[in-house]
């Protein structure tokens, strides 16, 4: 005689889906995973979370002293660590969305083989964490400018639109998502490009107009440098901050969709990688 049993199948549909569901039911380990992730960076230093601070500072100072002073390229005449501050505060949560979530499936091979649960959760606690850190960034640009806005009113023209910063930060952290999905899905079968993301991320920064102003640019230079979605963005932290920077509505639109499309196409390919990654890590 056959005997009833009770199963509980998991069944994973999430190649169809975003399952902000079970992300919600999920919450509790996604604020562990983000508590872990920012104490475990400098838990072990000696300064701490001051390597937050020092980090922008030295890379602000090193830019001023290279290209500003050595190299002089233009700023749009507003103060040159202002103006190399405001365009690394920006690009370091970037840089830090992409690299961090890049590493997903290879650090977290052991979690994941053991124990099920939203295998996305992961990579969102990496850019919570992370903000957490550009907060931080944020802070030392904001004690700049006013700085400067007390001593040298003249050369900053802050704008009322600093409104839509946690809209650009938003932006900035689902861009950085969407690539790093995608890169983390194909190193589990391409090893190598752990290695040319670190020299890629590097490349895309000189791409951006971040050590120079948009508005030096002419010709193709000018129209590839366009095309890179973080232009936009930096260039309207620039204008919101310092009055420099240009502002259109078709390249934010076009940061916006290109941010869309790879952000669903990141999530598609790490939602089929996840169920047989454990094969080829």
């Amino acid at each position: 005689m056959d005997i009833p049993t009770n199963k509980i199948v998991i069944t994973n549909k999430s190649s169809k889906v975003f399952n902000f569901k079970e992300i919600a039911i999920y919450k509790d380990l996604l604020f562990l995973f983000v508590k872990r992730d920012f104490i475990a960076t400098y838990k072990q230093t000696v300064l701490g979370p001051i390597w937050f601070v020092i980090q922008p500072l030295m890379s602000t100072i090193i830019f001023t002293v290279i290209f500003g002073n050595v190299a002089g390229l233009s700023t749009d005449g507003t103060p040159k660590i202002l103006f190399y501050l405001a365009g690394l505060t920006c690009w370091n949560y970037f840089a830090e969305c992409l690299t961090k979530t890049s590493n997903t499936f290879i650090e977290n091979k052991n979690i994941f083989g053991k124990v099920y649960f939203p295998r996305i959760i992961v990579p969102l606690s990496i850019i919570i964490s992370s903000i957490l850190k550009f907060g931080v960034q944020l802070l030392l640009f904001s004690a700049t400018l006013i700085i400067y806005l007390i001593y040298e009113p003249q050369s900053v023209n802050p704008s009322w639109l600093i409104i839509i910063v946690p809209f650009l930060i938003a932006l900035i952290g689902l861009m950085g998502l969407g690539f790093g999905l995608i890169v983390t899905s194909l190193t589990t079968k391409y090893r190598d490009l752990k290695f040319l993301l670190l020299f890629g991320v590097q490349l895309w920064m000189y791409a951006t107009p971040i050590i120079y102003p948009l508005s030096s640019l002419n010709g193709i230079l000018r129209k590839v440098v366009l095309l890179n979605p973080m232009t936009s963005i930096v260039e309207i932290f620039k204008n919101i901050f310092l009055g420099t920077g240009e502002i259109n509505i078709f390249l934010i639109g076009y940061s916006i969709g290109i941010t869309v499309v790879i952000l669903f196409l990141g999530i598609f390919i790490f939602n089929k990688t996840e169920r047989n990654f454990m094969d080829t890590v």
